[in-house]
């Protein structure tokens, strides 16, 4: 019953604001409209999210995996572009994490061997990866460089290489998960 009023309550929230002229969007999922009867509808955005993990220092090449993936029309989450003012950002970040259909974790030769929260985020992604499906694609490790994948990954999973040949790397990872995402579309109908 308490559920039912909070949903009301919710519901009563965005008729408002939409009636008043605000835009309603849920971040990576879609968005509140409002149609020519003043009905409200939910646009889901319908585009896979893709969460990017990375060290510090990798930030400028990571920046050019998102710009790559958002030209492809996917829903990249990178903590300097999604991340609001004021938000508990590791609460975020662990929520985007799971709310994600594809866990990029970029290694370079630093971020494989640095202490921090991208190790942190990896251990996340690693413990929400035993969730999924045995032949569904979750964790995809990506190598900004030469550099080792830790062997607990490299065991189980295959990489991509975005060297030397960046174009054909980006090619491979959009092609990957765009054919993952048809096989999640067939599976639910």
């Amino acid at each position: 019953m308490r559920q039912c009023r909070r949903n009301k309550r919710l519901l009563d929230l965005v008729g408002r604001c939409l009636q008043e002229g605000s835009a309603i969007e849920i971040d990576g999922v879609g968005r509140f409209r409002l149609d020519e009867q003043r009905q409200i509808h939910f646009e889901p955005n319908g585009r896979p999210r893709v969460f990017l993990a990375y060290a510090e220092e990798d930030r400028s090449r990571v920046r050019d995996i998102y710009d790559a993936l958002h030209a492809a029309d996917f829903e990249p989450w990178m903590d300097e572009r999604s991340l609001l003012p004021g938000q508990n950002w590791p609460r975020s970040i662990e929520h985007a994490i799971e709310a994600t259909d594809f866990f990029l974790a970029c290694f370079s030769r630093r971020s494989s061997s640095k202490r921090g929260y991208f190790q942190s985020e990896l251990r996340f992604a690693l413990d929400l990866a035993n969730k999924v499906p045995l032949d569904d694609i979750f964790l995809v490790p990506v190598r900004l460089e030469v550099c080792a994948v830790p062997r607990h990954i490299a065991r189980k999973t295959q990489y991509v290489d975005l060297f030397p040949d960046w174009n054909q790397g980006m090619d491979q990872l959009v092609r990957t998960m765009r054919e993952q995402e048809r096989q999640r579309r067939e599976q639910l109908s």
